[in-house]
C-alpha cells in the first residue's frame, strides 16, 4: 500500500536504558493490530530487540525500524538504545525523524540518557512529546517526573494527561485535552471513558486551558474565537496543536504503562492526530545553503541513515526519501561520490521482518540491499540532480584501547571486520597512533567496546585482545644549556670530521632573539607532532661552511623525534650554533649530522629536561547527590578542576585531567554514580609532569632499553 506523506508519522522512540522504550514500541504494534501477541524483552521475542546479542544482554543496543498502521495513517517507529554508549544510533535516528518520543521512568524521573538524547532533539529541532511511563511502579511518582521535565527542558513542557492514581494500582487518566477519565480494565487494552471527578476539575481545567491558549497562539482566527466563547472545539485544537507542536512550540506530556498496555493507544491517537508529517516539518538545508521541501512531486532524493549488514544478505541500506518516489529499478546517484546505483529490491522493515513493496513516497522510511558503494550519511539522487544533505557529526570517542591478536595471522581480517562494523557503526573509531605505532579503537564507553569486541568474536570468528594505550609523551627543556661534541672517525680511507658548539634552552612565541650572537640565519619550524623548533645559526668566520646547515638540522631533528628521556618527541626548543670546526678532507655532511645529534642530546640533558603529558578537558554532568564522590574520584587521577555549574538537575563539572589517569574513567564514573552520570572529553593541552610520575616513566623506558 502505497502512503501519502501527508499520512506518514515519523517517530523516534528516545530515553535513558530501562525506561521501557522496546516493551511500548511493542504495545503500540500490538495496538495497532501489527502483532498479535505482545513479546517481552526477558522472552526475546520483541520486534524490536530481534538480535543474539541483544537476547544475550537483554537491552536494546541498536535502533529498530518499526511500523504501525492506525486509522488512515502510517506510524514508522524507531526503537533506540537507552545507554550513551551507543548514541550512534540514537543520531541517525533522529536525523529522519520527524517526532520524537520521549520515554521517561516514572520511578527515576530525569535521567541522564534523557538528557543525552535532548541535546540532539534540540540540534535537529525535532518536536518531542514527552510519556512518563511505568505508572505501575511501585516508586512511580508522576509531579515529581514533570516538575523534573519542566525545569530541564523548560515551561514548554505541558501535561496533556495525569494519572489518578499510580503505583501497583494504577489504571485511571486523566486526559486534559479531551476533558475525560480513562480507566482501564486489569489486563489493559481499550478503556471505558468516564467523567473526570468534580475534585479533579479545576486541575484538569487548567491544563485543559493552558493547551487551549498554545493551540490558539498558532492559527489565525482562533485566539479572537477563543476569546469570544471561552474555548475552541477539537477540530481547532487539533489545527494550532499540530502547527506549535512542529515548531517546538509546547512538548505534550503523556502517561502510561507500556507493560500493562495502558494510555498507548491515547499515545497513537495524538500522534495520528495531531503529530507533524514530513510534509509539515521545515525544509531541509542542504550543503550548498539551498533547501529541499518533503514533496513526492520533486525529483527524487533519498539520504542513507543506517547500514547494516547480514550473513546471505549483504549490506542492508536503511534510508528516508526525501523528496520524491522511489521504486525498484530506480537508478539513482550518490552525491558523494558519484556512483550510479540501482534500487533492485524495496522493503519496508519491521523488526527483522522486510515487507517488499512497489514504491514510497517523499517522507517515508525504507530499506534496500546491496548496493555497490553507498555509506551511512550518503545522498542518492535523481540522475541530473544536485543535491546533498548535510552529514550527521558524531561525538568524539570517550575510551581508547589498543588493540591486538594473538595470532599475527589474524591482523588483516582483524582490520577488515572492523572496518565493516565502523561501516555499520561511525562512532567506532579506528587509527594507526604514528608514535607509539599501535592500532587503537575508539569507541563511546567499555560497554560499546565490550559489543565491538563479542561481535568480532561470534560474527567473524576473530580474538581481539584490548589493552591500555601507550600514552604520547613529550619531551621539553626548563633551563639553559651547551655544549661542545665532536664527531671523529678514522678508518682506511677518507675519515670523518664534525664538531659543533651549541646553545639549547626553552622556546616561548614572541621570544626576542638572544643576545651576544651574530645571527646569519633564523628559521621557526612548527613541529609535525606539535610545538616548536626555532634554529638560529650564529657561525662566524667560516669555522663551519653554510652547506653542513642541513645535515646539522637533520641530526637535531633525529634526536628530538626520540627524545633522550623516553624516548618522545622534543618541542618548543631554540637552538643556538654559534661555533665549531671542520676538516677539509674529512667533514662530511654525515659527520655533522652527528655531531649536532650528539651534542642536541649532551645539551638537552643539561638543561633540566621535563616531561610533558596530554591533558585533556573533561565536561562531566551528574546529579547533585553524587558530585563529591564524582570530585574524590578526579581527585585521585590528578585532575585540576576547573569549574562548576548547574544544567537543568544536574551539577557540570569541569576539569583538565591528565589522560594517563584516564583509563576506564566511563566504567569508574557509571560505577560511582549508578549509571547516572555523562561525560565528554577533548584534548586541552601538554603539561608538565610531576617529578615523582617522571621518575617513574624514564626508569621504566630505561629498562626496557637496556633489555632490548
Amino acid at each position: 500500500m502505497v502512503t501519502n506523506t501527508s499520512n506518514l508519522r515519523n517517530v523516534v522512540l528516545l530515553g535513558h536504558a530501562g525506561s521501557g522504550k522496546t516493551t511500548l514500541a511493542e504495545t503500540m504494534l500490538f495496538e495497532g493490530g501489527e502483532i498479535k501477541r505482545r513479546g517481552t524483552v526477558q522472552a526475546h521475542n520483541t520486534v524490536s530487540d530481534n538480535t543474539d546479542i541483544e537476547h544475550e544482554r537483554e537491552a536494546t543496543l541498536f535502533s529498530h525500524q518499526l511500523l504501525v498502521h492506525w486509522r488512515e495513517n502510517k506510524i514508522n517507529v524507531i526503537d533506540t538504545p537507552g545507554a550513551d554508549d551507543f548514541v550512534g544510533e540514537v543520531v541517525g535516528s533522529l536525523k529522519v525523524a520527524d517526532t520524537a518520543l520521549i520515554v521517561l521512568n516514572a520511578a527515576g524521573g530525569v535521567e541522564v540518557g534523557t538528557e543525552l538524547v535532548w541535546e540532539y532533539v534540540e540540534r535537529f529541532k525535532t518536536p518531542a512529546v514527552f510519556v512518563v511511563n511505568q505508572m505501575d511502579h511501585p516508586k512511580a511518582d508522576f509531579e515529581s517526573t514533570l516538575q523534573q521535565a519542566q525545569q530541564r527542558f523548560g515551561p514548554k513542557v505541558l501535561p496533556v494527561q495525569y494519572p489518578l492514581n499510580s503505583g501497583q494500582e494504577f489504571n485511571q487518566i486523566v486526559d486534559a485535552l479531551r476533558m475525560v477519565l480513562y480507566e482501564f480494565p486489569a489486563e489493559g487494552g481499550k478503556p471505558f471513558k468516564k467523567e473526570i471527578p468534580e475534585s479533579e476539575l479545576p486541575k484538569a481545567k487548567a491544563y485543559h486551558n493552558a493547551l487551549v491558549e498554545i493551540a490558539a497562539e498558532n492559527e489565525e482566527g482562533l485566539m479572537e474565537r477563543y476569546f469570544e466563547e471561552g474555548t475552541l472545539s477539537e477540530e481547532d485544537l487539533a489545527k494550532g496543536l499540530t502547527i506549535a507542536l512542529a515548531h517546538q512550540q509546547f512538548f505534550p506530556v503523556f502517561v502510561a504503562s507500556g507493560w500493562k498496555d495502558m494510555g498507548t493507544g491515547r499515545i497513537m491517537g495524538f500522534l495520528n492526530d495531531i503529530g507533524p508529517s514530513p510534509a509539515d516539518r521545515p525544509s531541509r538545508i542542504l550543503t550548498d545553503g539551498t533547501a529541499l521541501g518533503c514533496s513526492s512531486e520533486d525529483k527524487t532524493t533519498l539520504y542513507i541513515y543506517k547500514t547494516t549488514s547480514e550473513p546471505q544478505v549483504g549490506m542492508l541500506s536503511y534510508f528516508k526519501v526525501l523528496a520524491g518516489t522511489v521504486k525498484p529499478g530506480d537508478e539513482l546517484v550518490n552525491a558523494q561520490n558519484g556512483e550510479v546505483e540501482r534500487i533492485a529490491q524495496l522493503f519496508v522493515a519491521r523488526g527483522k521482518e522486510r515487507l517488499p513493496v512497489e514504491k514510497l513516497q517523499a517522507g517515508d522510511l525504507g530499506v534496500t540491499v546491496k548496493l555497490k558503494s553507498a555509506h551511512t550519511n550518503n545522498t542518492l539522487n535523481a540522475k541530473g540532480v544536485q543535491r546533498e544533505i548535510r552529514p550527521m557529526e558524531y561525538p568524539e570517542s570517550t575510551i581508547r584501547k589498543a588493540i591486538f591478536t594473538n595470532n599475527a595471522a589474524d591482523t588483516e581480517k582483524l582490520f577488515a571486520a572492523l572496518n565493516k562494523i565502523k561501516e555499520e557503526d561511525p562512532t567506532v573509531a579506528l587509527s594507526i597512533d604514528q608514535e607509539t605505532r599501535e592500532a587503537i579503537l575508539g569507541g563511546q564507553g567499555q560497554m560499546h567496546l565490550d559489543l565491538v569486541k563479542q561481535r568480532l568474536q561470534k560474527e567473524f570468528g576473530i580474538e581481539m585482545e584490548m589493552k591500555n594505550p601507550r600514552i604520547s609523551y613529550r619531551e621539553t627543556i626548563t633551563s639553559k644549556a651547551s655544549a661542545e661534541y665532536r664527531h671523529k672517525k678514522q678508518s682506511g680511507g677518507a675519515g670523518q670530521f664534525g664538531e659543533i658548539h651549541m646553545v639549547v634552552e626553552n622556546y616561548y612565541e614572541g621570544m626576542p632573539d638572544p643576545q651576544g650572537y651574530s645571527i646569519r640565519q633564523k628559521e621557526i619550524e612548527d613541529l609535525p607532532w606539535g610545538g616548536t623548533l626555532a634554529f638560529y645559526w650564529c657561525i662566524v668566520g667560516g669555522a663551519i661552511d653554510n652547506r653542513y646547515i642541513g645535515a646539522i638540522k637533520k641530526g637535531i631533528m633525529t634526536q628530538m623525534k626520540n627524545g633522550p628521556l623516553t624516548g618522545s618527541p622534543c618541542q618548543n626548543i631554540r637552538v643556538i650554533v654559534f661555533d665549531g670546526k671542520m676538516h677539509s678532507v674529512d667533514s662530511n655532511d654525515i659527520s655533522f649530522q652527528l655531531a649536532a645529534s650528539g651534542a642536541f642530546r649532551e645539551a638537552f640533558e643539561k638543561a633540566h629536561p621535563q616531561l610533558l603529558e596530554p591533558i585533556y578537558h573533561l565536561d562531566i554532568l551528574c546529579p547533585d547527590e553524587s558530585t563529591g564522590d564524582v570530585m574524590g574520584d578526579l581527585q585521585t587521577r590528578r585532575a585540576m578542576i576547573t569549574g562548576m555549574d548547574t544544567e537543568g538537575h544536574y551539577q557540570k563539572i569541569m576539569a583538565d585531567v591528565p589522560l594517563a589517569e584516564l583509563n576506564d574513567y566511563g566504567s569508574n564514573l557509571r560505577s560511582i554514580t549508578g549509571g547516572k552520570a555523562k561525560f565528554s572529553m577533548k584534548f586541552s593541552s601538554y603539561q608538565l609532569v610531576p617529578a615523582n610520575v617522571q621518575q617513574q616513566l624514564v626508569a621504566k623506558y630505561t629498562d626496557l632499553t637496556l633489555h632490548e
